[in-house]
């Protein structure tokens, strides 16, 4: 079995996140992860969050807290949501952890030392009402390119172009919003992308056959216009700092790495935080440093991350002349909209994740999410659909089947499972056709085809409700126990099945069904779609229970306060 290096995007620190970006990165890597943790592959599964920059700063200004101290405490506000959401990470590390400034600096010496690193005096905005230059996210303004008029001077939110802040038109401090701004004189660490910009483009051509076409497509676009020098210091109080043995008089002034050189890095460092938590037991370098070729790497992310991780982060692993493992799969997305508009965090536009748990249990969210990925191009988050999916497919053709076979079986036959009579013809088309989708549902996960393994396990779901419904138990009892009793073994085992095989997209409610049989050794880790066609997981006389109801269906009035609390359509 392979080994499977998993990373999703890493959430910024400055406030709990929407819903736009949980289908964007980290549901989906848990998704994955549980996928083929369950088939028996070894997976590391690793996230953080980023915790540099000005919005770090920012935040904690807004507050009134030392950044240490807000982020601290924004990294477990996250971690709890995320635990809500049951995302099953290996490790949830943190950009500011010591390991990835040892990384970071380590990275930095290296570049430097084979040519990549440069000093360079520059022209940068300063803010006398503030007394300091304003680096990126400080300066507030125009997008030259589309005209965004809430562009920040890093990149902007609404075109993804990357800026720098002197690019801004009628630019503005986004610490006191003073427009009487400087440009002065100042030195900053450059790293020379442009002497690696035909590494890139090989290293991107042997891999970009893996990626989805907008990973590809992206990638290229930046390496049509070429690679620019980009400065990777910034002046901050908070981040990675200049390591003072190479660059004294920078550090001396304060000077920090920039937040899109470090967080990717982080990635490292995470794992190496993991590690070291374990250190007799576990070995990040096998995953990072000289690694085999059996270690497959897979990122996901949203669309406007993309340049940094098929372009930036790869040019920077390629100048420090040592073998690190380079990405292999870059899943990208697109965006999910709020009635067609952005969902936002700086703007409290959307579902929040906090917000959606306190709604509705986690598996509602995730099975929706996942089901109406924006895949091949954006798609859009309405009250309207989610209540329609919730009722349709969780509701009705899942939970509905669990509950009415269980509850059914338990008033005629008892607590155990109905032995009845042997296996017949509808029984094995049933087999057959579970086989078929349940091989449909595995080459779409293998593929990261989300919306099509979502549909592969729906039509699992719907194929169990088409069979109950051909051999209608509650008919049969009157004239014919056994032949009943069959029925309702079969669709037992048929719950024992989606049980396992929904665990990636719906684990709470999967650990219900599967909690439901009272099994002596239930250690079914998958099922291949040659033992789902035999349908005996479950042998008769097992004990079972009736679980809760799964999946309440929502109502109109749901419905209505659901629009009534975050609104119905985009501001």
């Amino acid at each position: 079995m392979a080994r499977h290096l998993i990373t999703s995007a890493l959430p910024y620190i400055n406030g709990i996140k929407h819903l736009g970006n949980m289908v964007g990165s980290m549901l989906p890597a848990d998704v994955y992860s549980r996928y083929l943790r369950q088939r028996g592959h070894d997976v590391l599964y690793i996230c953080a969050t980023d915790e540099h920059g000005t919005p770090a700063e920012l935040a904690a200004k807004e507050l009134g807290l030392p950044v240490d101290e807000f982020c601290a405490q924004a990294h477990d506000a996250q971690k709890a949501v995320y635990d809500g959401f049951a995302l099953a990470f290996d490790y949830f590390g943190r950009s500011s952890s010591e390991q990835n400034v040892e990384i970071t600096q380590h990275f930095a010496r290296k570049l430097k030392e084979n040519g990549f690193i440069e000093e360079r005096a520059i022209r940068q905005v300063y803010s006398p009402a503030d007394g300091r230059f304003l680096p990126d996210r400080y300066v507030e303004g125009t997008c030259p390119h589309c005209g965004y008029d809430k562009a920040r001077g890093d990149q902007c939110e609404n075109c993804t172009r990357v800026l720098d802040p002197t690019d801004l038109i009628e630019p503005r401090s986004a610490i006191s919003g003073s427009t009487d701004l400087e440009v002065r004189e100042t030195k900053h660490l450059f790293l020379l992308q442009s002497k690696l910009q035909h590494e890139v483009e090989a290293w991107v051509a042997a891999h970009e056959h893996q990626w989805p076409q907008l990973a590809s497509s992206i990638a290229r676009k930046w390496l049509t216009e070429g690679l620019h020098d980009r400065a990777i210091t910034r002046d901050l109080d908070w981040g990675v700092p200049v390591p003072a043995d190479t660059w004294p008089e920078l550090a001396a002034e304060g000077k920090v790495f920039y937040v899109w050189f470090d967080a990717p890095i982080e990635y490292i460092g995470a794992t190496k935080e993991w590690s070291d938590q374990d250190p007799e037991n576990r070995d990040w370098k096998s995953w990072w440093f000289d690694v085999d070729t059996d270690v497959r790497y897979t990122e996901f992310m949203a669309k406007d991350n993309v340049p940094f991780h098929t372009v930036m982060f790869p040019a920077t692993e390629l100048g420090v002349r040592e073998p690190w493992k380079k990405v292999d799969v870059v899943k990208a997305f697109n965006w999910l909209t709020y009635y067609g508009g952005k969902f936002s965090t700086s703007q409290k536009r959307g579902v929040f994740t906090d917000q959606a748990l306190e709604v509705l249990p986690a598996d509602y969210w995730r099975y929706f999410l996942i089901a109406n990925a924006p895949e091949s191009d954006d798609s859009s988050f309405t009250w309207e659909h989610f209540t329609a999916t919730v009722n349709k497919d969780l509701a009705d053709t899942l939970g509905n089947f669990v509950n009415r076979v269980l509850s059914f079986s338990r008033k005629r036959f008892g607590d155990e499972v109905p032995a009845g009579a042997a296996a017949g013809e509808a029984e094995a088309k049933l087999g057959e056709e579970i086989a078929r989708l349940l091989a449909e549902y595995e080459e779409h996960m293998e593929a990261l085809q989300f919306r099509k393994a979502a549909a592969a396990l729906r039509a699992l779901w719907s194929a169990g409700n088409s069979y109950l419904e051909e051999k209608a138990p509650w008919l049969e009892i009157k004239t014919d126990q056994e032949a009943a009793a069959l029925t309702l073994r079969t669709a037992m085992n048929l719950i024992h099945l989606y049980a396992v095989v929904s665990e990636p997209f719906i684990p709470t409610s999967s650990a219900a069904m599967r909690g439901a049989f009272a099994l002596e050794d239930d250690t079914a880790t998958w099922v291949t779609p040659e033992e789902a066609r035999s349908l005996t997981s479950i042998p008769a006389g097992t004990p079972f229970t009736v679980p809760p109801v799964l999946f309440a269906k929502l109502t109109e009035d749901d419905l209505e306060a659901y629009k009534e609390r975050f609104g119905g359509q985009a501001e």
